[in-house]
């Protein structure tokens, strides 16, 4: 009888991950069968971690905390486990938001049928559904010796953020950063350069962060979508984003920087 390999099982209830005690730290759980009772739910491959195939799946009822396991929400689990596996839960959590959401065919209504690990298709139509990614920018924006910092209406905390919205059809990343910061502060920026990306699985989107230069304008906020924003020295910060997000990156990038100057 062959031996089953382990798999890393990204367990969810709602937006909460499963999570194993293992010598005085947690993980996810690692072990060739579910490490709970799936319920008839489906199970979704996702890719290998460390060697090991990754699946994950949705259960009817959250785990009470015991000696063994505990559940968490999935942006809390980066204080608990490694960043490859928060990475990866990430990852399940946006396979089973689209799994969620893709049951019938937006064309004619008529159930849709998974063909692929990541590809679900209309029996009577034939129309194709895969994962839609919602790209949106995030614009770390300079004046002197100080940075934009923005406190958005829906916000989960009293921390100050960098201005962010999502890509409009027909526009380019970099108008994108001009309208946003435009429409949200009044104020127009230039000398647009990348700083780098992230996903962002809450449910399904794609964080692509800029770095941009103040030209003109005086704050004049959207009062539907900001409730404060400033600019900024690094000796004068308010409260900032958790460090699992790329507009934190973005700020200590610029800390750092101006540090050497």
């Amino acid at each position: 009888m062959n031996k089953l390999e382990p798999t890393w099982w990204f367990v969810f209830h709602n937006d909460q991950v499963l999570l194993e005690k293992k010598e005085g730290s947690f993980t996810i759980p690692c072990t060739p069968e579910a490490p709970i009772a799936l319920n008839g739910h489906t199970v979704h491959n996702l890719a290998t971690l460390n060697g090991y195939a990754c699946k994950t799946v949705t259960t009817d009822n959250s785990v009470e905390e015991n000696e063994k396991f505990i559940m968490v929400d999935l942006r809390g689990s980066y204080d608990y486990i490694p960043p490859s596996q928060f990475n990866m839960a990430g990852k399940a959590r946006e396979i089973l938001y689209w799994d969620r959401t893709s049951t019938y065919c937006p064309v004619c209504g008529v159930q849709t049928q998974q063909f692929m690990p990541i590809a679900k298709k209309c029996p009577e139509c034939g129309y194709e559904m895969f994962p839609n990614i919602s790209a949106a920018i995030l614009a770390l924006v300079r004046k002197e010796d100080s940075i934009l910092l923005v406190r958005a209406r829906n916000f989960r905390g009293p921390f100050y953020g960098l201005v962010a919205g999502f890509l409009e059809t027909g526009e380019t990343l970099e108008e994108c950063v001009k309208r946003e910061v435009m429409e949200e502060t009044g104020l127009t920026v230039d000398n647009i350069t990348y700083f780098g990306n992230q996903p962002w699985p809450f449910p399904s989107g794609l964080m692509v962060g800029f770095i941009a230069d103040y030209v003109s304008g005086e704050i004049n906020l959207q009062d539907e979508e900001l409730s404060e924003a400033a600019f900024y020295t690094r000796d004068n910060l308010p409260e900032l984003p958790r460090k699992l997000s790329l507009a934190r990156k973005m700020i200590d990038w610029w800390v750092n920087e101006t540090t050497k100057i």
